[in-house]
């Protein structure tokens, strides 16, 4: 579970996001993000039992600075108000697909995963397994388990409006095929967050996503 503290020094410093405020609660800022390490930290312990290419991680590979890059943002704001995490093969700046948690106050917490806007190279790879192997990815979204936990992958921004070059519109996967990203979420309440079952509710929802970054992966992992 994460402290309630955690989710109070979010909301506060969403409030007096500068730089003065921040160094006069630096040690909360430590307290918090060492809560958060170690709940990421747990996740690894547990899942990586079952997910192999998160073996060889440890939190710090995962989890983003809290600093904003500000250079090309309207919003100044130096800090981000969330503290987030992303578990993939080879650290959170991985090209590979992978799980993500994000803690943010006001019932805004999410945790899923996938692969958000691949390079062209990559897209290509996964639309052609999605292509080649319609049925065991429609197997995949149409677990009970993935269902319940996700209900199914994020489009709507995340498509193109027509089906892309070399592919029929009338192919069974045409929705999938558009997708641009391939991203599978779940928000969560601060109560859930700060529950006891919370880490055990992360990896039952991770459990779900396993099987679609396994499929994500192995098309990444195709030679061209």
């Amino acid at each position: 579970m994460l402290q309630t503290s955690t989710l109070k020094f979010l909301q506060q410093l969403s409030k007096h996001n500068d730089k003065t405020w921040f160094d006069a609660h630096r040690d909360a800022y430590e307290s918090a993000k060492q809560d958060f390490s170690s709940f990421v930290q747990a996740i690894l312990d547990a899942h990586s039992i079952k997910d192999e290419d998160l073996r060889t991680l440890k939190a710090k590979d995962c989890i983003f600075r809290i600093n904003r890059d500000i250079r090309f943002s309207k919003n100044k704001s130096p800090y981000k108000n969330n503290f987030g995490a992303s578990l993939d093969r080879g650290g959170k700046k991985s090209i590979f697909a992978g799980y993500y948690l994000q803690i943010q106050p006001g019932d805004q917490s999410f945790l899923g995963g996938g692969l958000w806007m691949p390079e062209a190279p990559e897209l290509k790879k996964i639309r052609q397994e999605i292509d080649y192997s319609w049925d065991e990815f429609g197997k995949i979204l149409s677990n009970k388990s993935f269902k319940s936990t996700y209900g199914d992958i994020l489009k709507g921004e995340y498509s193109l409006q027509t089906i892309p070059k070399g592919y029929e519109k009338d192919n069974p996967a045409a929705e999938y095929l558009k997708l641009k990203s391939f991203i599978a979420l779940r928000y969560l309440t601060d109560e859930e967050v700060t529950s006891k079952s919370f880490l055990k509710t992360t990896l039952k929802a991770f459990e779900s996503l396993q099987p679609l970054l396994n499929f994500l992966n192995r098309a990444l992992d195709h030679e061209e």
